[in-house]
């Protein structure tokens, strides 16, 4: 159901998400270099694309978002608080390493909203911190939690940044924290991993203040 591809300058995993049963996908951050390997993928699949969701708006996950939606002219998904800097690539303070053209998302995706992809339902999980308009897709029934950069195996997203928001991403992590041990982890850099396997979640304050 779910295949990654790390691509661009930060090695950013951009996601194909799909229901065996229908064929019906989703791309999760298509970012910069990952284009081709997407088209390839969904291709492979005989998958249908219905939708392009953003975890955030960092341009190193949106980079080749009017490549995949000139292809695919279909909805993209953001936070309302990230929306902007999609329409205008850099407005959140963050240097461009490379050229970004600026779309206009679609569909905002706001705290309890559900995300339908085929047969599978995914539950928002607001989770400002690392921006303030990031997410997390959960999907309790299959044990997935695409995180985003609010969480990867072993750390957490840059606080450093412009628009970050250090007190709320340590509330963001306790709600992480919650979820069930096996929930598999799909982050927006680096390998998936498991909630038992980050333990310090539960103080993360503690660990990275």
């Amino acid at each position: 159901m779910i295949e990654a591809f790390p691509s661009g300058p930060f090695a950013t995993n951009a996601y194909v998400v799909y229901c065996p049963n229908t064929k019906v996908a989703a791309i999760i951050d298509p970012a910069p270099e990952s284009a081709e390997n997407l088209f390839a993928y969904l291709d492979e699949k005989k998958l249908h694309l219905e939708k392009i969701i953003l975890t955030h708006s960092h341009w190193d996950h949106f980079g080749d978002l009017k490549k995949v939606h000139d292809k695919f002219p279909v909805p993209i998904y953001i936070h309302p608080k990230d929306r902007e800097n999609v329409i205008s690539p850099g407005s959140d303070g963050l240097p461009l390493f490379i050229p970004i053209t600026g779309m206009k998302p679609d569909k905002q995706l706001k705290e309890g909203d559900e995300v339908q992809i085929g047969e599978l339902i995914f539950e928002v999980l607001h989770t400002p911190g690392h921006s303030p308009g990031g997410i997390c897709l959960y999907s309790k029934k299959h044990s997935i939690l695409m995180s985003g950069d609010t969480l990867f195996k072993g750390s957490i997203g840059n606080l450093s940044f412009p628009t970050a928001e250090p007190d709320k991403m340590w509330n963001s992590l306790d709600r992480l924290a919650l979820l069930p041990a096996d929930t598999q982890v799909y982050p927006g850099h680096g390998e998936m991993t498991y909630i038992k396997n980050e333990p310090w979640l539960k103080d993360a304050k503690k660990f990275f203040n």
